[in-house]
């Protein structure tokens, strides 16, 4: 007897859905056949469902057994197919009414004694349900509330088959569980960490409102042990917070890639992943037989920091490119071509040379390299990929003083709100643009527009080009970093000020490139 279930594969950060069809006939040869591109994962859950329908003393008779996967030209993989497989075969062995199968769909992973697993993925699949006008979903129970963030369709959990089985002859009834949506977006926005909790490192802080205001690029620059990467960890807390579109976007990432924590049903503060330095290109950008997203996509809309910058490989850094410029990333196989959003904030950290205290800033401790070496050590970072990072800010030592004080710093909330109207200035000024969403997404005719200054600016701008020996590129980021202090400021110029402040945030042009 012929059957189909409604199932769903994993494509990129979304879902289509997927015909499980059945076909069970006598036969002299008792055979099990699956076809429809199935890779390996799927074609093992021929035995797990085998087991687990038996385990759970339902009647399998050697038959003639077909199973297909439409549409065919799509590749299948996971193990989210062995729930709807299961189901698939007891409906054609009339084990079970196929009554409710047309207008629910069901995923999940068999153990061998009919237990359910949960599948990776569950957001964008429970999407695909609804936006196909399926009326409900049946998932497994650990991945409920994961689905039920989504409006518009019921969920319904099940821990093993035999309950699964049970709700679709209506021998028991399942309510659809529902979870209050702007109540768990507002419980994920706890934050643990405080811009507040940083002792001294004033310039640093200011350079990172400034980076967070006009979603600017940063690269830290300072000795071991001078809050680098505190500070990092606590740049998402002065970000505007997430709407709930970046959050799902978000999650339906973190989803995919089986990242998302199972005590969190959302994600809703900005992710912050930190890559060691020993990451391969691949697992940052993403890739694979079948392409997965990398750290870069999973940093979508947050923060994506590398420590000691230098050290990554080279043929790592320069994969950044592309994400740095089109917050995407395009992954192209022989089996398909994949896009996965990348529009992150990058901040980098690195020391001043090789044995980290170049210029004499941490008492007893002597700078031992020589200048080739801190030349060799700097030229690991190339002039292209540099360019796509606006600010550079030297991060000194913290004295003593400073270290045995209390904190004395503001809190990321009060930075926030600065940071936030700094960001509805921008929304307002590039409304006309519907892909520049900041300064740092501006062009140079954007430039000439929006960031036009005065004779004495242009002054200034001349004796940072041949005097402290800036490159060209610097130009134009000087010009970007301006136009944000400006909007922090609530000024509609640029002043001479404002050109000074941004001049200070080029230290690698001014120390090393000139």
């Amino acid at each position: 007897m012929f059957t189909k279930v409604i199932s769903f594969s994993i494509l990129g950060i979304d879902a289509i859905p997927i015909d499980v069809e059945m076909d069970a006939k006598a036969s002299s040869m008792s055979y099990f056949s699956m076809v429809g591109l199935p890779t390996n994962s799927v074609k093992e859950s021929k035995d797990r469902v085998i087991t687990a329908i038996r385990n759970n003393n339902y009647y399998f008779p050697a038959k003639a057994y077909t199973v297909n996967l439409a549409p065919a030209d799509v590749k299948k993989e996971g193990v989210a197919f062995d729930l709807p497989i299961a189901i698939g075969l007891l409906s054609s062995l009339k084990q079970i009414s196929p009554n409710h199968l047309d207008d629910i769909g069901i995923v999940g992973e068999l153990s061998l004694n009919g237990k359910i697993r949960p599948v990776k993925g569950i957001l964008p699949i429970t999407i695909s349900a609804r936006d196909n006008g399926l009326d409900g979903i049946i998932v497994p129970k650990e991945n409920a509330r994961e689905a039920a963030v989504v409006k518009g369709i019921s969920v319904y959990p099940v821990k093993n088959l035999s309950e699964c089985i049970s709700f679709l002859h209506d021998e028991i009834s399942i309510s659809p569980l529902k979870v209050e949506l702007s109540s768990v977006f507002e419980k994920e926005q706890v934050s643990t960490v405080d811009m507040f909790d940083v002792k001294g490192q004033y310039n640093v802080k200011r350079a990172l409102e400034i980076a967070a205001a006009g979603s600017h690029n940063i690269l830290m620059i300072g000795p071991p042990g001078s809050g680098k990467t505190m500070l990092a960890r606590r740049m998402p807390t002065i970000l505007p917070q997430m709407i709930l579109e970046e959050a799902l976007t978000t999650t339906k990432i973190h989803s995919v890639a089986g990242k998302l924590q199972k005590e969190h049903s959302l994600i809703a503060v900005r992710p912050f992943r930190t890559p060691h330095h020993t990451i391969s290109d691949v697992a940052l950008i993403g890739g694979g037989s079948y392409p997965k997203p990398g750290e870069v996509s999973l940093a979508h809309n947050g923060v994506l920091f590398l420590d000691e910058f230098p050290e990554f490989k080279k043929s790592v850094l320069e994969v950044l490119r592309q994400p740095l410029e089109d917050g995407i990333v395009t992954i192209s196989r022989a089996v398909q071509s994949l896009t996965f959003p990348a529009n992150f904030m990058l901040v980098a950290s690195m020391n001043p040379c090789p044995c980290g205290y170049f210029g004499g800033n941490v008492p007893g401790h002597t700078c031992t390299c020589t200048p080739s070496m801190i030349q060799k050590y700097m030229s690991r970072i190339s002039g292209p990929l540099l360019d796509r990072i606006d600010i550079h800010i030297e991060v000194p030592a913290v004295k003593y003083e400073e270290l045995s004080a209390d904190p004395k710093g503001e809190k990321s909330e009060d930075i926030r709100k600065r940071v936030n109207e700094a960001r509805k200035v921008q929304l307002e000024r590039f409304a006309e643009n519907p892909h520049i969403f900041s300064n740092a997404d501006m062009e140079s005719k954007h430039l000439r527009k929006y960031c036009r200054i005065d004779d004495e600016c242009k002054q200034l701008l001349k004796i940072a080009i041949e005097k402290l020996g800036f490159s060209a590129r610097a130009y134009d980021r000087i010009l970007k970093v301006s136009r944000t202090i400006a909007d922090l400021d609530k000024s509609q110029e640029i002043t001479p000020s404002h050109i000074s402040e941004a001049i200070q945030y080029r230290s690698l042009d001014r120390k090393f490139w000139e």
